[in-house]
């Protein structure tokens, strides 16, 4: 059946999104860590170049694991952020964060910095529950990345990490999803836009590097 209206996509994007988690969750715990290494190594092969600031975020419900890529940053003399809701159907704001520091429980107690140190991220790394090869991506269904990502000026470079297997034929992207600048899994990474270019709205045609063909 064809999704004519936003509360159809609405109602096929909350049973895909459930769907996509137990199956996610359900992985065996040593090939998740497996696919996960697969994709963080992945995701260094598309960070070639050299930013100041990297925004990520704390891993949840079997999330793939960045924190050694925030620790090699951060030795490396760059900054680190976490993502942190201030308020409800708002834009995110970035946290400073060092490993080591004090931590309160934001929500959905997912642990935020103590200090509130507010920075612009250059380069945003946002988990994906699913993803479509157009670049869209399927969260938890807050919107909280989309709002971030359509009110800043400038928009950092996007890069979406998340298992191969929940690659989707679409999720039927509206008006207000924010394309990823690239999706890097455990396969894969399918960038979109060049890293550092200003971000575009570009054509549905994903050029492909897959590193197990090269």
């Amino acid at each position: 059946m064809a999704l004519t209206s936003w509360e159809d996509i609405k109602a096929w994007r909350q049973s895909t999104r459930k769907e996509l988690l137990a199956r996610r969750l359900a992985l065996n715990p040593r090939g998740r860590r497996g696919l996960g290494r697969s994709a963080y190594a992945h995701l260094l092969r598309a960070l070639d170049d050299r930013f100041d600031v990297i925004g990520i975020y704390w891993p949840i419900r079997s999330e793939i694991d960045i924190r050694a890529l925030a620790k090699a940053h951060l030795a490396s003399g760059g900054r680190v952020a976490l993502p942190v809701i201030v308020q409800k159907a708002a834009p995110l704001e970035f946290w400073r964060w060092q490993p080591g520091m004090k931590m309160d429980r934001g929500v959905w107690d997912i642990p935020v910095p103590a200090l509130r140190e507010p920075v612009q991220p250059d380069v945003l790394i946002a988990p994906l529950v699913g993803f479509d090869r157009c670049g869209f991506r399927l969260g938890y269904g807050g919107g909280y990345f989309d709002r971030t990502l359509a009110a800043a000026s400038p928009r950092p470079y996007c890069i979406g990490i998340g298992y191969s297997e929940t690659q989707l034929q679409t999720i039927h992207p509206q008006p207000h999803d924010i394309r990823m600048d690239a999706i890097v899994t455990d396969r894969e990474i399918v960038t979109h836009s060049p890293l550092q270019r200003p971000y575009r709205s570009p054509a549905c045609l994903a050029d492909t590097f897959n590193p197990r063909r090269s």
